[in-house]
């Protein structure tokens, strides 16, 4: 077993033992940094999280001696663990998973780790970004003070995590008006998260002035499809036509939303084959 061969290979068929390989990739630092970093990656991407990796995580994230990099990778990786142990129960905890203590003792850690003055912008944004997956108090206040702060990397880490933490809808849609590009990129993909339909007439641009960027314009076909409103329909319907296959593919997928989410679309705009 190694890295390569676990990154090329669906989670759901890795080996029984490969969180303690990737464990034991992460906590060697005789090995070279990338391999460290991918290691924290496929922690993160894999069902293979337990409260011993999540502490093993939380120390790299604290040590100083460790390369930035690697922190931020670790910090990234607890983010998908706290997203799925905050919609879950754990009445039937196994120690492949965070237990409820453990799930408790991340989100408290983070929180500390995100107020230490001592530790390095960048490292303290992954760590907001991860905390966020499971919304707590504290999150509000972080999020406006990053936004506040004017700030381009504060920014976009103040737009991201609006996409988990309730209640910052203006601030989106104030964000779509942005001209930075890295700006109004998280806010198309932050509003598609919460289906605004206010940023429609900011989203629409991408499609109508045929902007050459395909991330973005891929963001902008999910949020149109999570929108539940009839305008982006005929978008959607010609760009599922589309010779780029991941582009043609991405609008059928946002039509199949769209129909699931609104029935104010309608039927004769919608395929068969699309509903």
């Amino acid at each position: 077993m190694n890295l390569k061969q676990l990154n090329d290979t669906a989670t759901w068929d890795w080996p029984e033992n490969a969180g303690e390989f990737i464990l034991e990739v992460l906590c060697n630092k005789k090995k070279p940094e990338p391999d460290r970093i991918l290691a924290a990656e496929l922690a993160g991407i894999g069902m293979v999280m337990n409260d011993n990796i999540a502490n093993q995580l939380l120390d790299i994230i604290r040590n100083s001696e460790e390369p930035e990099e690697l922190r931020c990778g670790t910090a990234i990786a607890l983010g998908p663990a706290l997203d799925w142990a905050d919609t879950m129960e754990f009445d039937e905890y196994d120690d492949e998973m965070l237990s409820e203590k453990g799930f408790d003792e991340v989100k408290e850690q983070l929180r500390k780790i995100f107020h230490d003055a001592s530790i390095p912008k960048k490292v303290r944004r992954r760590v907001l970004e991860a905390a966020v997956c499971a919304p707590m108090d504290w999150h509000n206040r972080a999020i406006q003070d990053a936004y506040a702060a004017k700030d381009h990397d504060w920014s976009l880490t103040a737009i991201f995590a609006m996409g988990y933490v309730p209640g910052f809808e203006d601030l989106i849609l104030e964000s779509l008006k942005s001209e930075d590009p890295d700006i109004y990129y998280e806010a198309v993909c932050t509003a598609g998260k919460w289906g605004l339909k206010e940023a429609w007439s900011d989203i629409e641009k991408i499609f109508t002035e045929k902007i050459d960027d395909k991330p973005l314009l891929l963001a902008a076909i999910e949020a149109a499809g999570n929108m539940a409103i009839h305008e982006p329909a005929h978008v959607l319907i010609e760009l599922s036509d589309s010779d780029d296959e991941e582009i043609a593919e991405a609008a059928e997928d946002a039509l199949g939303m769209a129909a699931m989410l609104s029935d104010n679309i309608p039927d004769d705009l919608l395929d068969d084959d699309l509903m």
